[in-house]
């Protein structure tokens, strides 16, 4: 329970409606923003705005189950008269009620991120990879850390589910509020353009803010309607930050940082030091000597970096990417600790669900999950497999049901392209049969030359791919990643690829 006058103490300007002295008094039990959350007398109901519903066509109905507080963005007419004082409720306008969702949550769990380091990284690609190496740097250096993102909400040894890379902001706060509990020190946190755009993070000032690249993606749909939003939005980050940390060979780190007032600092690779904003940036790290390794199948990189200090790093997972992921996660840590060999240790220990992720079972060959379940990913990690110059590069893909056939046809025809053997399986059919799934996949590979199979069942698929595996293969499992179910006809079956994977070896 906590007072009105408490929860909107940080709302400064936020308000468009005075608050009465009687009114700031008043208990709230709970605040809550989902039409679905059972509503309990003295609730603050915030009326958010979603894509298919408006929370202020339940506003009638939210003060019939008890609440107390209403807060609105457009002007609302409630029908049922309120009975006396001691009922009536209070409608408090706002500009924005995400906005002020956001305030009001931090508020409710006491402001966690006000007792935290607050890491917020931002990007199309290499959050989650880069969020696990500041991770094990960090605690290698003695930090406490917890992580909110897109495999899910770690604090300690516990992993909670998100359906969101940013979940919603009093999911957000609550989340942190959970750390501070569990001795935690420090957040990692994927800050995505969605989250940005909904102001899921609004009013956390982030102690450093990081941008790793931009490419096209979520444009379209409920998402961004256009690239130039997407832009803008990522770019929301670096006005709610002490220090940014931006990948200068990226262009696009301009328009992170044009309308920044924060401290810059840059990590790069080739180093693009023709920008006009470069007076902007401290140039904190830079790497060189990229060599590719492979050691009885397990495929990484090594590399030198230089700049605030000197070190060496290897990875034992592989792709030229994942040395500007490792950069990035030195540059922030360079923050923390200038012990190079905390991180060279931290590095090569890092894998990460889902995201390349080796599975060793043979020294003959190489076997990688990872979750590439468009025709950009796809491509980009064949790419990066195939310069390791195996002696097969064998794909085993499906795609998922009630999505574009047109994801089918373009993963169909780089798999038939790019890699030597492509096993076309089952991914989440969800409402559509798998034989048409693939039926459609099978048209984009038949635009390649490489051989193919077809194995409907993916258990019956991983089984095939490892009892015919040849020496020097590299398998690639793509698009289920992190994820440990199948969804069927509205049902998600519990199925984890590394189970699989261990049932068959063990078979044997």
């Amino acid at each position: 329970m906590k007072k009105l006058g408490e929860l909107t103490a940080r709302f400064g300007n936020l308000l468009l409606s005075k608050i009465e002295e009687k009114d700031l008094e008043r208990d709230i039990s709970s605040i809550v923003y989902d039409t679905r959350t059972k509503i309990e007398k003295n609730a603050a109901f915030v009326c958010i705005k979603g894509a298919s519903f408006d929370g202020h066509e339940f506003a009638g109905e939210a003060v019939k189950n008890g609440a107390g507080v209403l807060f609105v963005e457009d002007d609302i007419k409630l029908d049922a008269p309120q009975d006396s004082d001691t009922d009536k409720v209070t409608v408090i306008k706002v500009k924005d009620t995400r906005k002020a969702l956001s305030l009001l949550s931090a508020a409710w769990f006491d402001h966690p991120a006000d007792k935290l380091t607050t890491i917020g990284l931002t990007g199309t690609k290499g959050k989650s990879t880069t969020c696990y190496m500041i991770k094990s740097i960090l605690e290698g250096a003695g930090r406490r850390c917890g992580i909110i993102g897109t495999i899910g909400i770690v604090i300690g040894d516990k992993v909670y589910e998100t359906h969101n890379t940013t979940p919603e902001s009093f999911l957000v706060q609550e989340y942190m509020k959970m750390m501070v509990d569990a001795g935690c020190d420090t957040l990692i946190m994927e800050v995505s353009s969605q989250g940005l755009k909904q102001s899921r993070v609004y009013g956390v000032i982030f102690d450093i803010a990081v941008f790793t690249n931009l490419s096209k993606d979520h444009i379209g749909g409920a998402e961004h309607k256009d690239f130039e939003e997407y832009v803008y939005c990522k770019s929301l980050l670096f006005k709610q930050c002490k220090k940014a940390i931006v990948n200068i060979d990226d262009p696009h780190f301009e328009d992170m940082i044009k309308e920044s007032t924060a401290e810059v600092e840059g990590f790069c690779i080739e180093g693009n030091t023709s920008s006009a904003l470069m007076d902007k940036v401290t140039l904190r790290e830079k790497a060189s000597g990229l060599t590719l390794t492979n050691n009885n199948g397990v495929m990484g990189i090594e590399f030198d970096y230089e700049g605030h200090f000197p070190g060496k790093a290897a990875l034992s997972i592989p792709g030229r990417f994942n040395v500007m992921n490792a950069l990035c996660a030195i540059t922030v840590c360079s923050n923390f600790t200038d012990d190079t060999k905390i991180i060279a240790d931290a590095l090569y220990c890092v894998h990460v669900r889902g995201r390349l992720e080796p599975v060793k079972i043979s020294d003959r060959f190489t076997l990688l999950i990872d979750y590439a379940h468009n025709a950009v990913a796809l491509e980009n990690v064949l790419a990066t497999l195939r310069e390791y110059d195996p002696g097969r590069l064998v794909c085993l893909f499906g795609c998922g049901g009630n999505r574009s056939k047109d994801r089918r046809y373009e993963m169909g025809e780089i798999s038939s392209k790019m890699a030597d053997l492509t096993v076309v399986t089952s991914d989440n059919p969800r409402y559509e049969k798998p034989e048409d799934i693939i039926a459609d996949i099978l048209t984009g590979v038949n635009r390649g030359t490489g051989k193919y199979i077809t194995i409907p069942d993916r258990r019956d698929a991983i089984r095939y791919v490892i009892e015919n595996a040849e020496d020097g293969d590299c398998i690639l499992l793509a698009g289920k990643g992190n994820e440990d179910y199948q969804e069927i006809e509205g049902v998600r079956y519990h199925m984890d690829e590394r189970e699989i994977i261990a049932d068959i070896v063990g078979g044997v």
